[in-house]
């Protein structure tokens, strides 16, 4: 047992989370939760609770943490973001390459000034999503016409004047990486992260084998609660085959808590882990910083208290959201729709993952109050003698 999960398991304030893990998964007010934190050198064991299939009947803690996987949703962001990066570092591209120089069918009027920077920051004036964005997924469209309406659509702001979440943007990300590498973004973040990584149990889009044998590998998928108001339809919600195999570069790795907290552990150790090195140290600190403080178009309290890294939400003072309230000011992650979250406090020296299935938009209060705990517990781990 390590020494942070022997820590863990003596502190009140870590088993008072435990237990409303517990409480909301055997209440059925979250179908699953899975939950791994730790520092630079050390991690807990990965724990679970409640049920897989949303038709079993609720339970609390239960035995199949290293197995259940997740749709992470957009916690994908700033996996493929540090692809990209990957690509900079490498001198395949600039963060101020025109996208159209790359995409060159995205160069209609207003867009030619976008770059590669615009969309890794949401300041590029795209929309989050398209407007037939409901069509395209009831009809089961590729990747492709995704890239294709947003290369058309138009701007809902001039590019550099505001800050605007879009994950249309990192539709554009992904077939840049696409067309500069060769390899789909599915295959290049296998290749050039996960494997790198170790990271087993996650894939960008689920491949078809995981539909095939006796066993398959999407029944250990847990499944995502779709609240009804939505309105999603049943062969293109998260737990369709159809979402679960597109591999959305805004929305669709599927993983498992100990394997993002493998990717959470190389970032906080800053781009290395267990002697592979996926980026650069000084990469890291510029895909963590304030972005925005270079873009001086925006205004300044969204530079200062709404701030963006590369691909990275930083910490926002006085927002609760996912994050809540206890990490240090250079704090940063991403959060998913699905319910999820992965945070770093990189002065603290310690990380998060908190994957349920419960959608938790727009405030994600209850991943907040566990992060609130998770976070109590961790300062004081750092400053134990």
């Amino acid at each position: 047992m390590s020494d942070l999960q022997t820590f863990l398991d003596q502190h009140p304030i870590w088993n008072r989370a435990v237990c409303l893990c517990d409480q909301w998964t055997s209440g059925d007010r979250i179908p699953a939760l899975s939950l791994m934190v730790g520092t630079a050198e050390d991690a807990s064991s990965p724990f679970f609770f409640g049920r897989r299939r949303l038709n079993d009947p609720p339970v609390g803690q239960t035995d199949e943490a290293a197995e259940t996987r997740f749709l992470i949703a957009s916690i994908t962001k700033p996996i493929l973001a540090m692809g990209i990066l990957q690509m900079v570092e490498r001198g395949e591209l600039l963060l101020g390459t025109r996208v159209s120089e790359v995409i060159p069918e995205f160069g209609k009027a207003g867009t030619y000034g976008i770059t590669v920077r615009h969309l890794l920051t949401h300041t590029s004036g795209l929309p989050d999503m398209l407007p037939e964005n409901r069509e395209l997924r009831a009809r089961h469209a590729p990747l492709s016409e995704f890239v294709h309406g947003t290369c058309q659509v138009d701007l809902t702001f001039p590019t550099g004047r505001e800050v605007s979440y879009s994950s249309m943007g990192f539709a554009l990300l992904g077939e840049i990486l696409e067309r500069i590498s060769g390899l789909s973004a599915a295959d290049y973040l296998k290749q050039q992260i996960f494997e790198p990584l170790g990271m087993q149990e996650t894939v960008l889009g689920a491949p078809s084998e995981w539909y095939e044998g006796e066993d398959p590998a999407i029944e250990r998928v847990a499944e995502s609660r779709i609240p009804s108001e939505w309105d999603l339809g049943e062969d293109w919600n998260w737990n369709s085959r159809y979402w679960r195999t597109l591999g959305a570069p805004w929305g669709g790795v599927i993983s498992s808590a100990t394997d993002l907290g493998r990717f959470a552990q190389m970032m906080q150790r800053r781009g290395e882990l267990e002697g592979t090195r996926v980026l650069s140290s000084r990469m890291v600190d510029t895909a963590t910083a304030n972005q925005l403080e270079s873009l001086k178009e925006i205004p300044e309290s969204t530079r200062r208290c709404r701030s963006w890294g590369l691909g990275w939400r930083r910490h926002w003072p006085a927002h609760s959201a996912n994050f809540g309230d206890l990490l240090g000011p250079n704090s940063y992650g991403h959060w998913g729709a699905t319910g999820t979250v992965l945070w770093i406090d990189p002065e603290a020296s310690f990380w998060a993952v908190i994957l349920t299935t419960e959608p938790q938009e727009p405030r994600g209060t209850l991943v907040a109050r566990l992060s609130n705990l998770i976070a109590a517990t961790l300062g004081d781990f750092s400053t134990t003698p």
